[in-house]
């Protein structure tokens, strides 16, 4: 019997903890959603996909989750999601930040364009800026709050994605990092993410696979065999970020790739001739 109270608390976690979460209708967002429903969270899903994110509301149940529409680009829309959950609950404990797109397929610099660029980077970088800019004004006056943005092993090597979802991602450790560093003296945590490629809807479009053939192409270049990462693999990483079980994790980028990032083994991705050369 002196497991039961453990499990007890394992199971109600996030119990009394109001969550924000972008990006919430699809993949790592409505996984995570689930996981802290059942942890006893109270949420607030925030999407450009409005019919699924109220799908997902609905499937919930209006007890636990509402749905507000939020392009992760636009500051009005994430203050008004901010202000939002915090007209509902009375609070914010928590922002999952993770909207976000991959932007165009192409691996060449020399093909890639600048206006996809920049969106990938409005989206991505600026969309977590604003998510931590406008949950900090909340949490700062309760003196504590979690956020947790979603960066990707891309943020720690250059390997198989476009270089503006590189960038990006490499730019929102930075983000996190120094929003952590302000933001710690006032009880505040931040921190990241940083999951491998997994078949979630945004990816299988971006790269033009079904969600096995994906799944199959990530599993040869992955370096821990026997499991293949799923969207609830990242959201238990999320709920630990997010709890008092990280009560002081501060300022880290949670890389959960099997131990890709401890080398590089798609180097060999980048390997093209060009015309003229014949070396």
């Amino acid at each position: 019997m002196q497991g039961a109270p453990l499990l007890f608390s394992v199971a109600k976690r996030l119990e009394s903890k109001v969550a924000l979460i972008t990006g919430a209708a699809s993949g790592i967002g409505a996984a995570t959603a689930k996981l802290f429903a059942h942890y006893g969270a109270k949420l607030v899903l925030a999407d450009v996909q409005d019919d699924k994110g109220r799908a997902l509301c609905s499937a919930l149940g209006p007890s636990v989750a509402s749905y507000v529409h939020c392009d992760v680009t636009h500051e009005l829309d994430v203050e008004r999601a901010v202000n939002a959950a915090v007209a509902r609950h009375g609070k914010l404990d928590i922002m999952f930040s993770n909207a976000g797109i991959i932007g165009e397929p192409c691996l060449r610099l020399l093909e890639s364009s600048k206006t996809d660029f920049e969106r990938v980077i409005s989206t991505n970088l600026v969309g977590g800026y604003l998510a931590t800019k406008h949950a900090a004004r909340v949490m700062l006056q309760a003196r504590r709050g979690s956020i947790v943005i979603t960066a990707s092993v891309a943020s720690v090597i250059a390997s198989m994605t476009p270089v503006a979802y590189t960038c990006s991602k490499h730019a929102v450790v930075g983000l996190m990092k120094s929003a952590a560093l302000e933001l710690g003296q006032f009880g505040v945590r931040v921190n990241c993410v940083s999951p491998y490629a997994l078949p979630t809807p945004l990816a299988t479009k971006a790269f033009g696979m079904g969600e096995e053939e994906l799944t199959e192409n990530m599993e040869e270049h992955a370096i821990l065999k026997g499991v293949r990462l799923k969207a609830e693999d990242v959201a238990e990483a999320v709920a630990y970020l997010a709890g008092d079980e990280s009560r002081y994790v501060n300022g880290l980028n949670l890389i959960v790739d099997g131990g890709f990032s401890t080398g590089n083994p798609s180097h060999g991705l980048f390997r093209y001739s060009i015309p003229g050369d014949e070396r």
